[in-house]
């Protein structure tokens, strides 16, 4: 950080989660494209919204349309759309808000990089493990199609790696079980 940076804040972490009655965390999805990080994360935002607790989520097209859409998908772009994404993410949970990131983030590195700027004990990775057979055939926007034809440069799957996480909090296949299903799982690393 540059020398005559002053971070300011004038209210503690704790004043505003007193305000909203409720404590800030990531949730942080990974997985591959078409996993149902998305569907899954905005079930949970239904689900909390329905019990009053406030909650955003951030998913990468959204993302990529906004504050990111200067990046592509190279390695290093991929880094730093993972490190952006956790910075905002960070000023969510410091807010207290239940913060939902959806985001492929395809490498243990990039993952461990969103834990250490949000922190640990605010953290909690799902993986989202649905086999890509099931991604491609769900495949909407043709991406996949597109990546094997090589008209998509780095798509994470095909012609880029993706690492399962090591220790994820939990781990849902939204192959082989409903959207309450991994709603109800991820309600309760939320709400114990």
């Amino acid at each position: 950080m540059a020398d005559n940076i002053y971070p300011v804040s004038t209210l503690p972490r704790s004043a505003r989660e007193e305000l909203l009655g409720q404590h800030g965390m990531m949730i942080w999805f990974t997985g591959l494209s078409g996993s149902g990080k998305s569907t899954v994360a905005l079930g949970v935002e239904r689900a909390l919204h329905e019990r009053g607790i406030l909650c955003r989520v951030l998913d990468g097209d959204n993302i990529r349309t906004g504050i990111n859409n200067n990046l592509g998908f190279s390695p290093e772009d991929r880094r730093e759309n993972i490190r952006r994404i956790a910075e905002v993410g960070k000023l969510f949970v410091d807010t207290g808000i239940v913060t939902l990131a959806a985001f492929v983030s395809p490498t243990n590195e990039y993952r461990q990089l969103a834990r250490d700027i949000i922190g640990a004990d605010d953290f909690k990775e799902v993986y989202v493990s649905t086999p890509l057979e099931e991604c491609e055939r769900r495949d909407v926007k043709g991406l996949y199609a597109r990546a094997r034809r090589g008209e998509v440069k780095d798509f994470t799957g095909i012609s880029a790696p993706f690492e399962a996480p090591i220790h994820p909090a939990l781990t849902i296949d939204t192959s082989k079980q409903t959207l309450e299903e991994s709603v109800r799982q991820v309600m309760a690393l939320i709400i114990p």
